[in-house]
């Protein structure tokens, strides 16, 4: 994985929990998966529908 060991993956975890704590590493993962799903379902045009957009298509 882009050249990356076990080695350098646990001392890369460490220094996160040691920077943000180990209380807040799962909202951070949380907000990063809603971010990526938010920007998946845009770029599939699921995303939510602009009321200024849709008038304007309708008129």
């Amino acid at each position: 994985m882009f050249g990356i060991g076990w080695p350098e993956l646990i001392v890369i975890s460490l220094v996160g929990v040691a920077i943000f704590g180990a209380k807040r590493i799962p909202e951070i993962g949380r907000s990063v998966g809603q971010s990526l799903r938010g920007f998946q379902d845009e770029m599939r045009g699921q995303g939510e529908a602009d009321p200024a957009n849709t008038s304007e298509k309708n008129n």
